[in-house]
């Protein structure tokens, strides 16, 4: 990558000690990257950070990089870098041989890796969280596998317990069997259900568990349909909760953490010592009725987790899980798992002409995850979910979401990428021979390096992602991309202009069809031929 030769001149003239992070400028005056090294090195040396941004500008400029042309200083301390042009044409060049492997890597090969997201309670349509963590570990699954990693997409489906409990007593409710009550499933889905199978509802009347079991299938198969059917969400794995305790993992579990000294009784009940990992209180792991809590069979899915071979797991939760995730990262650590991560992701509001839309036309007590990729599409509401970063609310603009603009982010980076099929496919001789016999060097407009500069980012962009989670650096990415594309077709010429300069433009636009392509595989969204 481009900006790991400039992190290695810059290092060559800095502390070992000293860590080293490059942004890009979003005015392209202040050059292709910059660095705010010199802040830290202020401390450190005791001078004004302009002085030490002027001695590495001036250092990294004199050792001659092989992709840098020069380094400037600008107050208070930054230090900008420039890169040299036959560098960013280079990497043209690049991307023409290794295509839709470009951006690929083997950083983390060997990496045996789970990715759990969505998880819902089998117990009705999926919320617009769920949807939101189900985007995220979709591509961030894709982005770990472009690194390298070898990964399992699964779904963990809680099958059992006091949830599945409820939901059978929601549709006795519903069929008019027991009372109704404050804290059972309401909604439109509950009472169609019971209607629909009055005879299973009667004749469970009797067990709501078994009631509830039969109805959670019903309502996987729906959460499956709309995940895989409707948004492209895969999966490689759907784990029972029961299964689980059938396998005997959650006991295993229990044996495990007694063994290590990390249960307690007391007050009738076994306790797990999870303040001893960080959490703010001790949890029981079996009730004072001798029953397994929910936390035990997630303890036992890790350990089976572990027991499958995989090395590490990432595990997507919704917002209101926050006090979850010390008492999961102690049961990790407990069984022996070598790395576990938890991302919780934030609340989703739908905004429809500017107000808030609260609840469903067919649900009646919220907007569903299938409702919203009914109405504005799956590529859309992918983009969309994915646009900002996972710990930041999200205000899901509807109508934005469905307009065939600019405006839209997903409408106009698919645009541009249509663009660049839409030049190709007007050329007669093989686009080969154009990149063959291209002279790069021709590229020198500032519309041509700032769309050159753009593509050769593709690599670093997938390498933050995987070694961050942080997946929506890849739809403003394409934001980024899409600008600079379009700004390219509408300012230069490429058939019309002489054979030596279309040739070397029609490469550059083959480039970016190569780059958008990559890039909406990572994303799954689609790649249109027209628009």
């Amino acid at each position: 990558m481009i900006r790991d030769e400039v992190l290695k001149a810059i290092k060559k003239h800095i502390p070992k000690d000293v860590p080293v992070t490059l942004s890009v400028p979003e005015d392209s005056r202040f050059g292709h990257y910059a660095t705010n090294v010199a802040f830290a090195l202020s401390k450190k040396e005791s001078k004004p950070p302009l002085a030490i941004a002027e001695h590495i500008a001036s250092a990294v400029t004199g050792s001659k990089p092989p992709v840098i042309s020069r380094a400037t200083a600008a107050a208070p301390g930054f230090v900008n870098f420039f890169i040299k042009p036959e560098a960013l044409q280079g990497e043209l060049n690049e991307i023409a041989k290794a295509k839709k492997k470009y951006g690929v890597s083997k950083e983390r090969k060997g990496e045996k890796m789970q990715v759990e997201f969505v998880s819902a309670n089998p117990t009705g349509p999926l919320t617009l969280a769920n949807g939101r963590g189900g985007f995220l570990g979709d591509v961030l699954a894709n982005v770990l596998e472009a690194a390298g990693a070898s990964v399992e997409r699964e779904f963990y489906v809680n099958d059992t317990g006091n949830q599945i409990f409820t939901l059978g007593k929601s549709l006795l409710a519903a069929g008019g069997f027991v009372p109704d009550e404050e804290n059972l499933y309401k909604g439109e889905y509950v009472s169609e259900w019971a209607t629909k199978h009055k005879t299973d509802v009667k004749k469970f009347r009797g067990d709501p568990m078994k009631l509830g079991e039969r109805a959670a299938k019903d309502f996987l198969k729906l959460i499956q349909r709309a995940l895989e059917k409707e948004a492209h969400i895969k999966f490689d794995r759907y784990t029972s909760e029961k299964a689980i305790h059938a396998k005997g993992y959650a006991k295993k579990a229990l044996a495990l953490f007694k063994k290590k000294g990390a249960t307690y009784e007391s007050e009738g009940a076994v306790w797990l010592k999870t303040t001893a990992h960080g959490d703010d209180k001790d949890r029981v792991v079996i009730t004072k009725g001798g029953f397994p809590t929910y936390f035990l069979a997630d303890a036992g899915h890790y350990l089976e987790t572990k027991a499958r071979g995989f090395k590490a797991k990432i595990n997507i939760l919704g917002p209101d899980h926050y006090g979850y995730v010390a008492r999961i990262q102690a049961a990790a650590k407990l069984v022996g798992l070598p790395k576990s991560d938890v991302l919780i992701t934030q609340a989703v509001r739908l905004i429809r002409g500017g107000e808030e839309v609260k609840m469903s036309k067919r649900k009646g007590n919220f907007v569903t995850f299938e409702e919203v990729v009914e109405e504005v599409g799956a590529d859309a509401a992918r983009f969309f979910f994915l646009s900002v970063s996972p710990t930041s609310h999200l205000d899901f603009n509807l109508d934005l979401a469905k307009e065939r603009s600019k405006k839209n982010p997903v409408y106009y980076a698919q645009y541009a990428l249509v663009r660049a099929k839409g030049v190709l496919g007007k050329v007669q001789i093989s686009k080969s021979k154009f990149q063959k016999n291209s002279d790069l060097s021709l590229l020198n407009t500032l519309d041509d390096a700032a769309l050159l500069f753009q593509l050769s980012r593709f690599p670093e962009v997938l390498a933050d992602a995987a070694a961050t989670y942080e997946v929506h650096r890849l739809t403003q990415y394409a934001s980024t991309l899409a600008r600079a594309f379009h700004n390219f077709y509408e300012k230069e010429h490429v058939l019309g202009e002489v054979p030596a300069l279309a040739a070397a433009r029609l490469a550059l636009v083959r480039g970016s069809m190569v780059i958008f392509e990559n890039l909406f595989r990572i994303l799954s969204i689609s790649a249109p031929e027209k628009m």
